[in-house]
């Protein structure tokens, strides 16, 4: 697998989808709540995904954490069944969608790796502020990290990261795994939700073999070209975006605010850009258009030749 060869599709908001079935994700677990009580639900959304068009799923474990589950009741060692369980998901939709498939593209399962802050509920992420050194993050994502290895996922989505120490830790982890994976910030105004400067957030993968690709996701989709700019001028790893609608997360009132702003998937891809999808509020039609568009530039670029 090398995802600086060609393009790939990235599926697009899983809990948006869910919600949009009218399955209620309101509480601190948001979708991975649904890994306990209707995990059926979440390999019908990878299923929709794929048969949009997304060549990468990612995989219901971005809100898992062992604090949050014990809250409900859930022991670490079932909180360790159930992030095997987002995998194997994403692993069953994909069969499926190859058995009804004519198309000979492979499909991949990304195991999610979402930071310290998604698991409090609060929008955390947002904001860089988690209050845990370097050390603390590490020892906070061991165990996550170690039991989605275990799982054998085809790569690791290690996404929506703010800070620089969070995605240290992070890359401490996945040295030596040998799964390959991403890494994903989540970005305001040109820089890391802490104030940093991307390009140190994207320099870091330079260090690492595992980590194939880097990029921004969570994000408004004007921060998408300056991302990729930034990145290609520290790192020849691939390039992966895939951004929120252009709608803003409201940690305090739990709601999503402002205007839809698609991106321009094709400017994206010419400057740079090999794995493109969406996140929050991004549904399975606009994943068909990323997919359709990313197509008819690579048609382009044939003729052009």
């Amino acid at each position: 697998m090398d995802l600086n060869r060609g393009w790939w599709t990235v599926d697009g908001g899983l809990g948006t989808l869910l919600e949009a079935r009218g399955h209620d994700l309101s509480d601190e677990l948001w979708s991975a709540r649904l890994l306990v009580s209707d995990p059926a639900a979440i390999q019908a959304a990878h299923e929709d995904f794929f048969a949009a068009g997304a060549q990468i799923a990612i995989s219901a474990s971005y809100q898992v954490g062992f604090e949050p589950f014990a809250r409900i009741g859930i022991t670490p060692a079932e909180t360790d069944q159930l992030l095997r369980a987002s995998v194997e998901l994403v692993r069953a939709a994909r069969s499926s969608a190859v058995a009804s498939s004519t198309s000979a593209a492979p499909l991949l399962v990304a195991a999610s790796i979402g930071p310290y802050g998604a698991t409090l509920g609060d929008g955390s992420e947002y904001r860089g502020d988690s209050g845990l050194s370097r050390a603390e993050l590490r020892r906070w994502h061991e165990r996550r990290l170690g039991v989605l290895v275990d799982a054998a996922p085809d790569l690791l989505a290690l996404e929506t990261v703010p800070t620089l120490d969070e995605a240290t830790a992070l890359m401490d982890l996945v040295r030596g795994s040998g799964v390959p994976a991403w890494l994903s910030f989540t970005v305001e105004a040109g820089r890391l939700r802490s104030g940093e400067l991307m390009e140190e957030g994207f320099r870091l993968a330079n260090g690492v073999d595992e980590v194939q690709a880097v990029g921004i996701n969570c994000s408004h989709p004007r921060e998408v070209l300056p991302a990729i700019v930034a990145a290609r001028a520290v790192t020849d790893r691939a390039i992966v975006v895939y951004p929120n609608s252009g709608e803003v997360w409201d940690g305090a009132a739990r709601a999503w605010r402002g205007a839809s702003g698609a991106g321009d998937v094709r400017a994206w891809s010419n400057a740079g850009a090999t794995l493109i999808g969406g996140c929050c509020r991004v549904l399975p039609p606009a994943i068909t258009a990323v997919r359709a568009e990313l197509e008819a530039a690579d048609v382009d670029e044939r003729r052009a030749r």
